[in-house]
């Protein structure tokens, strides 16, 4: 009896590869298939997780044909392609004046897939506020359409698809975990090529069979060491990728037999990733420093940096003067290198411009920071006299290390002025700063500015 059921569901899995054009016999990938079939009679949310590239569309499709909505309509949808702008418009509807453009009322695919499936591809694509519109949908069937205030009920079966890594995106603040949990009712993962050896010779025969007729041409052969390394490599792109090299090989090859010389012009070098240059502190490495979001906060920091360096500098200046007055002469020769540092009455720390948030806002040029070049031409400070030198010219120097500013300081208030300038028009101060609006509110809300 157990092994009649047996080849009952495999037979089922059978037709349904072939009704859907799945190639391939790995047994994950018969799981997934397994799966789709037994939750397809059911209302249940299903969350279709995987890498891109490895076929995820076909398994809602399955759900759908095989579910008692299968007379209703199916409607997917990319939600990564659709800006953030209009994705809830596009989904919910709007009325007519809801914004610029509304000329007319418009019903969203949740009204049109009303009694069927719609299939959200990308979901972890999907902006913040329209994950909680979504989330009311999953719990009560209930929407509002843009400018609107009444209620609407649609009955949809919700499938959704994604590769994004959920636990990353929901520890960044990407992602609502409580939305996570309805969509993933059933998941369905689809294994990625590289974990499916024995099905890429089949699915490149397959691949290659097809692109024979579309541009009627014979069939290209693989030899045996030519599918030994289309099996040995890793796929990054799964199923897309070796379609689309197939069909590469397919039109521009005279020779119908493929070898390994032939397959590896075709094949990525992936052996040179490691070279690839990469970002200091960048998503993903273990650096402690700060990531940079522009060029101008680049910039401060190098001019913070400077600061803090002419700051430690006039603290020295600061102790050594000290020491002589106290009556610690230097009594042994002086060496040229450190006659900057022994001579009060050279000007070392006016040649370095001391930045302030008024004069960030110019962009300064490095250029215009004038080193010490020629240390031998100082001339070598008179010890005898050191108790009687006018020390007018590092009087100040406890004010410089009272006065540490960060880079955030500078950044608040740059833009407490810039909104100031512009009587709180946070537009305009955007413009004015070469920021975005979006970053702008961010920095207002972060540094208490509102």
């Amino acid at each position: 009896m157990a092994d009649n059921f047996y080849y009952m569901v495999k037979s089922d899995i059978q037709n349904i590869k072939l009704r859907f054009g799945i190639i391939g016999n790995t047994e994950a990938l018969n799981r997934a298939i397994d799966i789709a079939m037994q939750v397809a009679p059911t209302d249940l949310s299903v969350l279709v997780t995987g890498e891109s590239g490895v076929g995820k569309e076909s398994f809602p499709q399955i759900i759908h044909q095989f579910s008692r909505r299968k007379h209703g309509p199916y409607i997917a949808v990319n939600c990564g392609a659709i800006p953030e702008g209009t994705i809830d418009s596009e989904l919910f509807g709007h009325e007519k004046g809801a914004f610029t453009g509304a000329i007319s009322d418009r019903n969203g695919y949740f009204a049109e897939a009303n009694g069927g499936t719609i299939f959200l591809d990308e979901v972890g694509e999907l902006p913040l506020s329209t994950q909680a519109r979504l989330l009311r949908v999953l719990e009560s069937g209930e929407y509002i359409k843009v400018g609107s205030s009444k209620v609407q009920k649609t009955d949809v079966r919700i499938v959704a698809a994604t590769n994004v890594n959920f636990a990353e995106a929901i520890a960044e603040g990407r992602f609502r975990e409580d939305l996570y949990y309805r969509l993933n009712t059933v998941p369905i993962k689809v294994p990625p090529l590289r974990e499916r050896p024995d099905d890429i010779a089949l699915l490149f025969r397959k691949f290659a069979a097809d692109f024979a007729e579309k541009y009627r041409m014979p069939s290209i052969q693989l030899s045996d060491q030519a599918k030994r390394m289309l099996v040995e490599y890793p796929w990054p792109g799964n199923i897309r990728q070796l379609k689309n090299i197939t069909e590469q090989i397919s039109i521009i090859e005279t020779n119908r037999d493929i070898t390994p010389e032939i397959l590896s012009t075709y094949l990525p070098d992936l052996g040179n990733t490691s070279r690839l240059p990469a970002f200091v502190g960048a998503k993903g490495t273990h650096s402690g420093s700060k990531s940079f979001e522009s060029e101008r906060e680049i910039l401060y920091q190098v001019l913070f940096d400077m600061r803090r360096d002419v700051t430690e500098l006039k603290k020295l200046v600061h102790e050594i003067m000290t020491e002589r007055e106290a009556g610690h002469h230097v009594s042994h020769p002086v060496d040229n290198s450190t006659h900057f540092l022994q001579n009060p009455s050279m000007d070392v720390i006016s040649d370095v411009p001391m930045v302030v948030p008024q004069q960030v806002q110019t962009y300064p040029q490095v250029s215009q920071i004038q080193p010490v070049s020629n240390l031998s031409s100082i001339s070598p400070v008179n010890t005898s006299s050191s108790k009687h030198t006018d020390t007018s010219d590092y009087q100040d120097t406890e004010v410089y290390l009272e006065e540490n500013l960060s880079l955030d300081d500078v950044e608040k208030e740059m833009i407490k002025k810039a909104l100031e300038r512009h009587n709180g028009k946070r537009k305009n101060a955007a413009n004015d700063l070469k920021i975005s609006e979006r970053t702008l509110y961010r920095k207002i809300k972060e540094y208490g500015l509102e």
